[in-house]
């Protein structure tokens, strides 16, 4: 059964999984018994087979504060044109369009902000510093397979005690960005249901999985990535070998990421991004960090103006964590220098794919 994937503000995600489920519409006498039969002991893992494997065996990036706050990234709040000044009080000499804006900024001087050098603008326009830095990072994938796919959670919840009950508060919170193993998988109403623990199971809507795929004939570099647009997922491969993977935020239904094969050709530590049309979609975000460009005006790049990973929200590009794009930037080195012409498609390739389907 095709699985398909709501759009919305923010976009809850259907996932699927390779794993053996059970249907209740498909029990028969005498064979699996039905769901409404069984005692929770019943499906899923048991206690002892989850206590072999209790949490997922891979490594999360190392945050590092000094490089995710060394800008003070600051939003325009203003509903109206940012005036610039050439001085505290001084003389106007330009304007920044109203929209999805973003500065980093110097100093702050008697309620003036000074966003470049001979640059200022009036600080009560401007929203607190770092307000939307993300502390979120990927994780290295160990030399040997997982035995249970790994997956983060996309929202806070409360687990059910079985597939298909309400939420059990006494289970505890499980937070946002939660990883965990998907030990088993029960098919309700056409839905995928989760087992993530001992009698605790969540709702597919709210988990986005890793799962490797296997390498594409075309890609025709050593280092590689796939994005998987459906999953909102970013895995990096050594030759067949997944080594690292995290959750992106790629473009929206009216700015999509394009699929099929790309490669990196050009990156900057840091590169101002721009576009939209004034009054409708207009962006500026300045010194947007560790870009790659794949595809035309398409990067892979840090996103220091929001927390939420796991989900589509850009104008085609593929957001990432700070620390993640700072990973990758480097990782993609290894096999292109740092600054690369744009005619000649030397980094690593990018496979960019849908593994489900958005209705």
């Amino acid at each position: 059964m095709a699985q398909l994937r709501h759009s919305s503000i923010m976009l809850t995600i259907l996932l699927s999984i390779a794993l053996p489920s059970i249907s209740a519409s498909d029990c028969q006498p005498q064979e699996v018994p039905c769901l409404e039969t069984l005692s929770r002991p019943q499906y899923g893992l048991s206690e002892a087979e989850i206590a072999l494997y209790p949490e997922p065996n891979v490594q999360a990036l190392t945050i590092n504060n000094n490089l995710l706050y060394d800008r003070a990234y600051q939003q325009i709040i203003s509903n109206d044109p940012l005036i610039i000044y050439d001085a505290p009080n001084g003389n106007a000499t330009g304007t920044l369009d109203a929209g999805f804006d973003f500065l980093t900024t110097l100093r702050n001087q008697d309620g003036w902000t000074e966003i470049n050098t001979d640059q200022w603008v009036h600080s009560e326009q401007l929203g607190p510093m770092g307000a939307s830095v993300s502390h979120f990072t990927g994780v290295l994938l160990p030399e040997t397979p997982l035995p249970y796919p790994m997956a983060w959670l996309l929202v806070n919840l409360y687990p059910s005690t079985a597939p298909g009950e309400d939420p059990d508060s006494s289970l505890g919170l499980l937070p946002r960005y939660t990883r965990v193993n998907i030990y088993s998988s029960v098919e309700m109403d056409g839905y995928n249901w989760y087992q993530v623990g001992v009698d605790r199971w969540v709702h597919q809507f709210h988990v986005a999985k890793i799962e490797p795929i296997q390498r594409p004939e075309t890609v025709d570099t050593d280092h590689w990535i796939s994005i998987d647009l459906y999953e909102q997922i970013a895995i990096a491969y050594e030759g067949d070998t997944p080594v690292f993977a995290t959750l992106v935020s790629s473009g929206l239904e009216r700015w999509p990421t394009q699929e099929g094969l790309f490669h990196v050709y050009f990156r900057r530590t840091r590169k101002n991004m721009s576009g939209g049309t004034p009054g409708d979609d207009f962006y500026f975000l300045e010194e947007v960090p560790w870009t790659m460009f794949f595809d035309e005006g398409r990067a892979l790049h840090g996103a220091y103006w929001h927390d939420g990973f796991g989900y589509r929200r850009s104008h085609g590009c593929v957001n990432l964590s700070i620390t993640d794009a700072h990973w990758l930037y480097q990782w993609v080195a290894e096999e292109m220098d740092s600054l690369s012409s744009a005619e000649q498609e030397t980094g690593p390739a990018v496979y960019v794919y849908s593994s489900g389907q958005y209705n």
